[in-house]
């Protein structure tokens, strides 16, 4: 009798547990809660964190998380409307806003993977089908922009000429950045009222080229780069020509001002000289003459030279009076 006791007190105790363990449960605070009863949900979402009560037994937990979710698809391969087939792998974090509405429509986080699988997907096979090549690739103009600019200030400078290449690269409308926010926009009117769920952004992760697609990608960079080079080297031969031309001025003024200088005091000097070969001149005219006639012989005249002179010439006449004297 007394076993039989014991064992009916362990059975309640049993009992006992197993209905407080299944009255009690605890969220997170990364954590949102639905209870459903037989399968239907009943009441309102718990998303505070602590302890609760449910009905043992009867009523069902269904945890959700209330953190950033990732969302990581599969590389398509999507023709562009150039038709450029590519390889375009995207990602995205989304989040539950409504678990009572993503429980009833979605039910599962490998149902909700599913479905944002064919949305984000069919959504950016659409957006990247119908723009060109380089409008997925590139964000901005901004080295074609750069590249224009500096043609125009050199165009202005009259003494330079631009010599650098004329080709015309083609612009971009909207861009890559552009193009994924409209493909963010494009999922999210999908998703925000059927499934409870949010998109909070969707970037394409990597581009991948086929073979045919990947060199005609690479000669359009090289062709960018070579006419951004030529534009920078055409700046250059003008800077060039323009520092030579400015060296050339200040040479030519330099030496100008030299030369003037110069020929003031060389001017100065003859005149000096002039002056005192005047005052030597009028204070004794004979001796100056003799002076000077003698100065022309001895420049003349050398031990080398035999000199015939007739009898009436002055060189003659003017040494015999020197030896006369």
């Amino acid at each position: 009798m007394k076993s039989l006791f014991q064992l009916t007190g362990i059975i309640i105790l049993i009992v006992v547990i197993a209905v407080v363990s299944g009255t009690f449960y605890v969220v997170d605070e990364t954590e949102q809660v639905i209870i459903t009863q037989f399968g239907e949900p009943v009441g309102e979402p718990i998303t505070a964190a602590g302890l609760h009560l449910k009905i043992p037994l009867i009523q069902q937990v269904n945890v959700f998380d209330k953190r950033l979710l990732d969302w990581d698809g599969k590389a398509n391969e999507i023709p562009t409307r150039d038709k450029k087939l590519i390889i375009v792998d995207t990602n995205a974090r989304w989040k539950i806003v409504d678990p009572l509405l993503f429980l009833q429509s979605v039910g599962d986080l490998r149902t909700a993977q599913a479905r944002l699988d064919d949305i984000i997907d069919s959504v950016t096979r659409d957006l990247v089908s119908s723009h060109q090549l380089v409008e997925v690739v590139r964000n901005s103009n901004e080295l074609l922009d750069r590249i224009e600019e500096r043609k125009e200030k050199r165009e202005k400078d009259e003494n330079t000429e631009f010599t650098g290449s004329q080709e015309v690269l083609e612009r971009i409308k909207d861009g890559r950045e552009k193009l994924t926010a409209d493909i963010l926009e494009g999922c999210q009117k999908i998703v925000r009222d059927g499934f409870g769920l949010e998109l909070v952004d969707v970037k394409i992760k990597r581009i991948i080229y086929v073979q045919e697609v990947l060199v005609k990608v690479y000669d359009r960079m090289v062709s960018e780069r070579k006419r951004a080079a030529e534009q920078y080297r055409s700046e250059g031969q003008g800077k060039k020509a323009e520092i030579e031309g400015r060296m050339s001025k200040d040479l030519k003024e330099i030496t100008s001002e030299a030369y003037r200088e110069a020929e003031g005091i060389k001017g100065e000097a003859d005149a000096k000289v002039t002056k005192i070969y005047a005052d030597a001149y009028g204070k004794d005219a004979e001796f100056y003459r003799y002076f000077k006639t003698l100065e022309t012989y001895a420049q003349t005249l050398d031990n080398n030279v035999m000199l015939l002179l007739s009898t009436d010439n002055d060189y003659l006449k003017l040494l015999q009076s020197a030896t006369d004297q």
